[in-house]
């Protein structure tokens, strides 16, 4: 009985370990001779939506957010009888005073004298947040979107999604000048506005030891963008010397 009881209990412990194990996080870097490419896959389950469109105040242009969105088969009952239905959750983005989020395809802009709309990239990315930064548009005058976004397939699954690196960008309110501002490779860990200097300031950090995590050991960059600089250049600076 005893040794029928360890068995049990040494099967749990392996089961659970397995468990564990498959549920390690997946590496943001995996490492190939080839670059990184995004492999695009048909997925029957989604359709390619738009949300109702976004006026920022202030502005002259709406934002269109651009998704795909995943059907869920399924039975729905009724009084009736029952029936197969398909439920579609038809919301792809939130919006919160100046700020998108969500996991968009894209971002479509139109001028509000205009029925006319034009993408923001025609690149495969997945758009986290935009965030229109009002404070320097009342202050300055120039409407300015900073974005953070997934660019490129780091972990090189054949799949775009949050387990890749975050970059941040930056854009005229219009979707014009879209530059990307942190280096390949660099995940953003945040950013935040200094009113008072007009800039940008952001920290990215980078697996420097090639571990395909990032942890203690990698190196983190500070960086900054003169908001009012016509280029948006970017700056290096240390802040420990």
């Amino acid at each position: 009985m005893k040794t029928f009881i360890k068995a049990v209990l040494l099967l749990i412990l392996v089961v659970t370990f397995g468990c564990k194990e498959g549920e390690k996080e997946k590496p943001k870097v995996t490492y190939k001779e080839s670059p990184a490419q995004v492999e695009v896959k048909k997925d029957t389950t989604q359709i390619k939506i738009a949300d109702l469109p976004i006026h920022m105040e202030g502005t002259s242009f709406l934002l269109h957010p651009i998704g795909d969105v995943r059907v869920y088969d399924g039975s729905s009952k009724s009084s009736y009888g029952s029936s197969s239905t398909s439920r579609v959750s038809y919301s792809i983005s939130n919006y919160n005073r100046f700020e998108i989020t969500g996991y968009l395809n894209n971002i479509r802009f139109q001028h509000l004298d205009s029925t006319a709309t034009r993408p923001l990239t025609d690149k495969i990315v997945i758009i986290q947040t935009a965030t229109f930064l009002n404070t320097i548009a009342e202050k300055t005058k120039k409407q300015i979107l900073v974005y953070s976004i997934s660019d490129m397939d780091t972990n090189k699954d054949g799949k775009l999604d949050a387990n890749d690196i975050k970059s941040l960008y930056i854009s005229e309110i219009s979707g014009n000048h879209f530059i990307k501002l942190s280096p390949d490779f660099q995940e953003l860990i945040d950013w935040n506005l200094i009113e008072t200097k007009n800039r940008l300031y952001f920290r990215t950090t980078e697996d420097t030891n090639k571990n395909g995590d990032f942890d203690k050991d990698d190196t983190v960059f500070y960086y900054f963008v003169d908001l009012m600089d016509k280029e948006w250049k970017l700056n290096e600076y240390k802040p420990f010397h």
